[in-house]
């Protein structure tokens, strides 16, 4: 036992030993009395020494076993346990009735809305085509024309979906979030009344 621990043991010093020598033109100073170098052709470094040896490679031996892999997934139940825990931030949608997490948009719900961008984005791009678009663009829907003033329309290019507007999809949605800046400096309350 203690022959073939001293025989890795100096195995590992000579890889050492060769890895310093090529890559330096002095040998280090390494103490050990079983080492001798007559020639300079055993000093060369083969990167098949390393692969026998197996000793720089960092993987493991054995496969974790499904036992051990639970261990570590639920913990053991006399020392440490953690079990599956139940999703205590389930809400139930107030439009579709569908369950949905807390501080998540309904998948449901939202289905919708993603199925009518890809109708209008679909109109969008058989109207315009690839060119680009310089003006802004406002999507109408079945009876709105009538109620835009030519002045609303004027330098915006139309896009007309051939049916009504849903209920959930308002009007202010398309409305630009940013607002022109006022040039007034007083503040004043509005709506007081």
């Amino acid at each position: 036992m203690s022959r073939n621990l001293f025989l890795s043991i100096t195995n590992f010093i000579k890889h050492l030993e060769t890895l310093f020598v090529s890559h330096c033109a002095h040998t280090p100073a390494l103490a050990h009395a079983s080492i001798q170098h007559n020639n300079h052709d055993s000093l060369k470094f083969r990167l098949k020494d390393l692969v026998d040896d197996g000793i720089l490679w960092a993987v493991p031996k054995h496969r974790r076993s499904v036992e051990k892999r639970l261990k570590r997934k639920f913990g053991y139940l006399e020392y440490v346990w953690k079990p599956l825990r139940i999703k205590a931030n389930l809400r139930s949608c107030q439009h579709c009735g569908h369950n949905h997490e807390l501080g998540l948009l309904c998948p449901h719900c939202y289905e919708k809305v993603r199925q009518e961008t890809q109708l209008m984005q679909e109109k969008i791009q058989e109207q315009l085509s690839l060119e680009p678009t310089e003006q802004d663009v406002v999507v109408l829907y079945e009876g709105e024309k009538s109620t835009q003033t030519a002045d609303e329309l004027k330098g915006k290019r139309i896009v007309e979906m051939k049916k009504p507007r849903p209920m959930w999809f308002t009007k202010n949605l398309l409305q630009k979030s940013t607002q022109q800046l006022s040039e007034a400096r007083e503040v004043k309350p509005s709506d007081l009344g």
